[in-house]
């Protein structure tokens, strides 16, 4: 076995070398050739072995697999029979791969062959194009050589042709003086189209000579500069004064307008910067029309707004139909004449009206004035709203004369300066007032007899007056003129003139908080009033109740007597205020006589003075209610019935329901106290301590009862002493 193992190696390793004896040897070549097409190496190199790591690596797998292969084959001992074959078969194949191998190579051989011989050829042509780059260059450097000895020739020639050109054209150079001083006479002249004409002609003369010249200035030509410009200049004052010309001297409009647009169509070969006389000319137009309405001198001073603004009324509508009429023939149709007119003097207005507002503050009168004006007359057919004023003014896109918030500023400042007077003035209209009704005589009556001021009517007429103004100009400064009379009307007294200051827009109920104002101003004067008839009658309440009181209806007597006699004088008051004050003299009386009850200078003895004195209230209920029917009171809304409900109270036989009749008592009048009770007790006189507290525990008994429709406080506006110790208990108000 190890003996066909080796031969399998061996035949295997001697099937993979190269078979040179088999193969035709390559064609010779002579030493010329071969030093052309083989590669020379460089010195001291040798090849021992493969050129690669990866040929030697290839070989080593390949003798590996063959080994392989071979060792698969013949491992078998029967296999060894068949070995001639396979030797046979494997030196064809090799023989073959050989032959193929060589085609191989010697094809390559011979493209290197070509390859060197075309980089030979093709550096030839190279050190050839490298002689004639060289000799190029040289001749190069010759002719640039050359060139720097013909440069001074160069710079005669030019100087020879500038000189040239300048003996041709030194002739008109020599005239150039005297026509600029001829141009500048005739813009003194006010020549326009002259002058025009001849700084052309200079103009031309100077872009003949610069181009010959390579651009060289001439000093003759530095008066065309400031020449052009006093051109410019006259062109500016003529446009300027385009409302003046065209009345007196239009062609010197006309004039000044053809230079300006035949100007805008000039081009010059110098590097100068466009003049641009149009927009000059419509700069001047403007400016124009603003120095002649509205230039600083001619604004309004304090007082003067009206007679300014009337003078614009009259002077701008005129200007238009000016401009319509007479300066349009004289400029092109784009310079939109009337259009231009209208825009100008429409924002000079407005810039003019902006300052005056940025000034001090304008007074009542002028203020009114400039929003009338502003918002109506300017807008009106008089002025922009005119049906004369074409569409060719095309005004539809003019911002407003005044902003919202001008308007609104004005609007506040007018209200603020009427309101300041109309404050002013009622103040001193009520202190005249007052001391006309501070004089011994009566007032004055109307025919009715009632006392009568014409103040109200006075007071209603100017501010009505002055809402009726405000529409004139505008719904806000009516509303706000609406909304500073109302405030106003809080010092006086309700009317039903007021109605008339509460026009059809304003929403019912508006008058809400000045009639309560009122309301509360009416019962302050009907408090002062009665304060009189309350010095009367305190004096005669000191005395009540009394045992004199008990037996005699003197005492309350004098208190009707007294109070029919002041309330006498209400005859010359009008309703509604003759009933506040019936109403509130009722209740005065009222108060004292509880007040008088409640501060413990009487107690009864025994049943028959409680039986006086329940009498005694009735018919002292009684005699009062009689007085205020007879005084004109209603009886629904008079306080005397309370007296009756303490006269029952008084009238009680048994102390032991006492708590009944109290219950009952603070249904009817929920601000009853304690302490009023314990005092209507102790005038009573039987009450023990047991029943007190049973009759005063009934107030405490359930939830507090809801006052009356209408009902207006009494108890509580009644005084009473500190009760007794003995009136004391735990529960009570003295706890």
């Amino acid at each position: 076995m190890h003996t066909v193992a080796q031969r399998s190696a061996h035949f295997a390793c001697s099937n993979l070398d190269l078979c040179p004896h088999s193969a035709p040897a390559p064609p010779a070549m002579d030493s010329a050739a071969r030093d052309k097409t083989q590669p020379v190496l460089p010195t001291g190199s040798s090849c021992p072995g493969p050129e690669w790591p990866e040929q030697e690596k290839a070989e080593q797998l390949a003798r590996g697999a063959a080994l392989k292969w071979a060792s698969g084959i013949f491992y078998r001992p029967e296999q060894l029979a068949r070995l001639g074959q396979y030797r046979s078969r494997e030196v064809q194949r090799t023989c073959s791969l050989e032959a193929r191998i060589k085609s191989v190579v010697q094809s390559y051989l011979e493209g290197v062959k070509t390859g060197v011989w075309q980089l030979a050829q093709a550096l030839e042509a190279v050190r050839g194009a490298h002689e004639a780059l060289g000799q190029a260059h040289g001749l190069l450097r010759d002719m640039a050589e050359a060139a720097q000895t013909l440069e001074p020739l160069r710079e005669q020639v030019v100087q020879h042709k500038q000189l040239q050109a300048l003996s041709q054209l030194l002739p008109r150079l020599r005239a150039v003086p005297a026509a600029v001083a001829h141009t500048q006479t005739l813009i003194d002249a006010q020549r326009l189209l002259e002058a025009y004409v001849s700084l052309r002609e200079l103009e031309q003369l100077q872009e003949e000579t610069c181009a010959p010249l390579g651009g060289l200035e001439l000093p003759v030509f530095e008066g065309l500069g400031p020449l052009a410009e006093a051109l410019g200049q006259a062109v500016e004052a003529a446009a300027g004064a385009a409302g003046q010309l065209a009345r007196k001297d239009p062609a010197l409009l006309v004039a000044a307008v053809r230079v300006a647009e035949v100007d805008a169509g000039r081009s010059t070969s110098l590097e100068q910067a466009p003049r641009d006389w149009r927009q000059r000319c419509l700069r001047a137009l403007q400016q124009g029309l603003e120095r002649v309405h509205f230039r600083t001198s001619l604004q309004p001073g304090p007082g003067a707004l009206a007679k300014w603004l009337e003078a614009l009324r009259v002077a701008l509508p005129a200007e238009l139909a000016m401009a319509e009429a007479l300066v349009a023939p004289c400029c092109p149709p784009h310079y939109k004449v009337v259009q231009l007119w209208a825009h100008t003097l429409h924002d000079g207005l407005r810039r003019c009206l902006q300052q005056l507002l940025e000034g001090p503050e304008l007074e009542e009168a002028d203020t009114f004035t400039l929003l009338h004006w502003a918002l109506h007359v300017y807008q009106g057919p008089e002025m922009m709203g005119s049906l004369e004023l074409g569409p060719e003014a095309d005004v539809s896109d003019l911002e407003p004369l005044l902003t919202l918030e001008n308007i609104e500023q004005l609007e506040a400042t007018f209200v603020a300066k009427v309101q300041a007077k109309v404050a002013q003035w009622l103040q001193k209209a009520l202190d005249g007032e007052v001391v006309e009704w501070g004089r011994e005589q009566e007032p004055d009556t109307d025919l009715s007899g009632f006392y009568h001021s014409p103040l109200p009517a006075i007071v209603l007429q100017i501010l009505e007056e002055n809402i009726r103004v405000t529409r004139m100009v505008s719904v806000s400064l009516q509303q706000r003129m609406h909304g500073m009379a109302l405030s106003e009307l809080s010092t006086f007294l309700r009317s039903s003139s007021v109605s008339v200051l509460q026009p059809e827009w304003v929403v019912p109920g508006v008058l809400a908080p000045v009639e309560a104002e009122l309301d509360k101003l009416q019962k302050r004067i009907c408090r002062l009033v009665l304060e009189a008839l309350l010095a009367e009658l305190q004096p005669l309440f000191a005395a009540l109740p009394s045992r004199r009181w008990l037996s005699s209806p003197e005492l309350l007597d004098d208190v009707c007597e007294r109070t029919a006699r002041f309330c006498q004088n209400f005859r010359h008051v009008r309703n509604p205020a003759v009933q506040l004050l019936l109403v509130e003299a009722e209740r005065t009386v009222v108060l004292q006589y509880l007040s008088a009850l409640m501060q413990g200078r009487l107690v009864c003895r025994g049943a028959d003075e409680r039986t006086q004195a329940a009498e005694r209230l009735q018919h002292d209920a009684a005699q009062l209610q009689e007085l205020f029917l007879g005084l004109g009171l209603e009886e629904s809304v008079q306080c005397v019935p309370v007296l009756l409900a303490l006269k029952e109270l008084l009238n009680l036989r048994d102390p032991t329901l006492l708590g009944l009749e109290v219950a009952g008592l603070r249904q009817q009048f929920p601000d009853v106290s304690e302490d009023h009770v314990s005092a209507l007790l102790d005038l009573r006189g039987d009450v023990s301590r047991e029943q007190r507290l049973a009759a005063l525990s009934s107030l405490r008994a359930g939830p507090q009862p809801s006052p009356p429709a209408g009902h207006r406080a009494l108890f509580s506006l009644v005084p009473t002493p500190a009760p007794s110790v003995a009136s004391c208990f735990p529960s009570g108000s003295c706890a």
